[in-house]
């Protein structure tokens, strides 16, 4: 049975709501008071809970406390807000549920690998890991302006902000925020986490990583039995594999399923990791055997709780985990965040223009000629000092106007805060609305950014994206769970306290992660320089597929709801449609996908598409 579990504020009203709740047998955890506090199933998924005298804590995911730890942590804590340091620097990816004299704290991580959901069911203030619980428990809907919001390209991080959701009366915790409930029910948020500052050296802050991410691979080979790894070739995924190798712990099973493109070199430095994990098992799957991109999404069905772009990718990682479970693995380790972590954004240049202001012009010039973009536009952009607040302004305002033509450069977008979303050509006009009224309630809340450097906002934002993403595969895909090291929060923080301007020196790649792994894996593998890419695949699997594709279109839910022309993206899906268009697809795949899901789930219900009144 799927873990689930939600949290109940220390009111007569909430034991009141968990007997109405009619759950056979659950799991309970009680308030001091003897109230309902932690409600679920959750046995057998690793919750370590610890009592001293009217302090309560539960932490809920991956970690190597344990229940004496966790009690001698939380001896001297005396009141909520003590909470978060008692807890703090533990390895791992968790959430933390503490209730301390009938106030309630509870937090997930800042990489939203582990998020909190909150409602108010029946006038009863509820939080949850889940959106989609919280809404099954209201019979909430899913709402149509964020719906189309959704079929923005870049997307906008929702997951990052916080606020709305995907479903009508559910809100979401900003992930460096805690949810703290006083003991009348009062609800309110507060800061639990900061990005570090990043001035550390180069060698310095690749110590903090190179400590982080031992003690994060140990937090998943630790108990033995077996894990799985990707092995992709590239520095990231091969990382965790010598380090999994290391700790020694478990056994160790490795995939590296091979690309389309001849030219894509991940291949050949996958052999030479190989050759260097004499004792794990490795396992390849051929280009012929590795399924396509978009493979069964016509009638394709995920439980998940918002669209996920990776909806392209479900036969291909499903396959992946049918393999290695069929070795024995109980997790299976990926290195998605690593690019994001140790490829410095160009933002930074931003950032440090006017500090270091020779240095930035002749890394600007390089990236200039790399991304072919002119010298007044690049300066322009660079030294634009408009707030957070302004650029959403901006892009909402800029939805309704037509594309330029020429289009922007890429690179300017990478100089701010974050590339300009826009809709795709088949958006309708309403959808274009709809989708700009929630930027212009995000920008009307005024939300400070993710960090003040704009390189670490970027970073943030994808780093979190990455994390909802993981989260959303454990939701929807068979065991084995994944595991994503690079988006814990101890990892995170060790990656962004290096001088940015030390982590992206031209002609080195990824140093930080690099000087890190030295020792750990062989020199002669951290000498590459290049990346593997998969466009080939991408376009291959669209061009197989396009059949499937194009069954989603029947019977559209978001054609009925008034958000795309299916006339307009079927021409797009012609073999001569604007490269731009397939990565627009994605998400709009990703939404009908969603949308029929929730209609025809384990609970069904009738989608019922509600604007943005809350």
């Amino acid at each position: 049975m799927d873990m689930w579990w939600m949290i109940l504020p220390d009111t007569e009203a909430a034991a009141a709501l968990a007997d109405r709740l009619g759950v056979r047998d659950p799991d309970l955890l009680r308030h001091a008071s003897g109230r309902p506090w932690l409600l679920g199933r959750w046995r057998g998924a690793g919750v370590v809970t610890a009592e001293a005298g009217d302090v309560r804590v539960a932490v809920l995911g991956r970690c190597l406390l344990t229940p004496e730890a966790l009690r001698t942590r939380i001896a001297r804590v005396r009141d909520v807000r003590e909470v978060a340091g008692a807890v703090g620097r533990v390895a791992g990816s968790y959430h933390v549920v503490a209730t301390v004299g009938g106030r309630v704290w509870a937090r997930g991580t800042a990489s939203a690998a582990c998020r909190l959901f909150t409602a108010r069911v029946e006038g009863v203030p509820v939080a949850a890991p889940g959106a989609d619980v919280l809404a099954g428990l209201l019979d909430s809907g899913p709402d149509q302006e964020m719906l189309a919001a959704r079929l923005l390209d870049p997307p906008l991080s929702w997951t990052a902000l916080g606020g709305r959701t995907l479903w009508r009366q559910v809100w979401a915790v900003r992930p460096d925020e805690a949810l703290v409930w006083e003991r009348n029910g009062a609800q309110r948020t507060v800061r639990w986490w900061h990005p570090p500052e990043p001035g550390l050296g180069l060698r310095t802050a690749a110590e903090g990583v190179r400590d982080a991410l031992v003690e994060a691979v140990a937090t998943c080979t630790a108990g033995g039995g077996t894990v799985s790894a990707d092995l992709s070739g590239g520095l990231d995924s091969t990382s965790l594999c010598f380090l999994a190798a290391a700790r020694g712990e478990a056994g160790l099973v490795t995939l590296h399923w091979e690309g389309v493109d001849a030219q894509n070199d991940d291949a050949f430095w996958a052999r030479r990791a190989v050759a260097a994990l004499p004792d794990a098992t490795h396992l390849v799957v051929t280009e012929r055997e590795t399924p396509d991109w978009f493979a069964g999404v016509g009638g394709m069905r995920l439980a998940t709780e918002e669209p996920v772009a990776w909806a392209r990718d479900v036969a291909k990682q499903s396959d992946v985990l049918e393999r290695v479970r069929a070795h024995g693995s109980r997790l299976h380790l990926c290195g998605g965040g690593g690019d994001e972590l140790f490829t410095p954004s160009p933002a930074h240049l931003t950032d440090l223009v006017w500090s270091h202001p020779l240095l930035v012009l002749r890394r600007l010039r390089l990236l200039r000629f790399d991304w072919r973009v002119g010298r007044t536009a690049a300066l322009r952009t660079v030294c634009d000092r408009g707030g957070y607040q302004r650029w959403l302004y901006r892009a909402a305002c800029d939805l309704a106007s037509p594309p330029p033509n020429p289009p922007p450069n890429p690179l300017l977008g990478r100089l701010d805060w974050q590339p300009p979303p826009r809709m795709p050509a088949w958006a309708t006009p309403e959808a274009v609305r709809a989708a700009a009224a929630v930027l212009k309630e995000a920008a009307d809340r005024c939300p400070e950014p993710l960090a003040p450097q704009r390189s670490l906002h970027t970073v943030l934002l994808q780093v979190r994206e990455g994390g909802n993403a993981i989260r959303q595969m454990n939701k929807a895909l068979p065991g084995p769970g994944y595991a994503m090291p690079y988006t814990d929060d101890a990892v995170v923080a060790a990656a962004l306290s290096v001088r940015p301007l030390e982590a992206g020196v031209p002609g080195r790649f990824k140093p930080l992660l690099t000087e890190a792994m030295d020792g750990i894996v062989p020199r002669a593998i951290l000498r590459r320089t290049s990346k593997g890419r998969y466009g080939a695949d991408f376009h291959r699997g669209l061009r197989r597929r396009r059949g499937e594709i194009l069954a989603l279109l029947d019977g559209s839910l978001l054609a009925e709801a008034g958000l795309i022309d299916t006339e307009r993206l079927r021409r797009a899906l012609h073999t001569h449609a604007p490269a731009s268009e397939p990565a627009f697809l994605m998400h709009t795949v990703a939404g009908e996908i969603w949308l029929r899901s929730v209609a025809q789930g384990p609970h069904p219900r009738t989608v019922q598409l509600t604007g943005g009144a809350r």
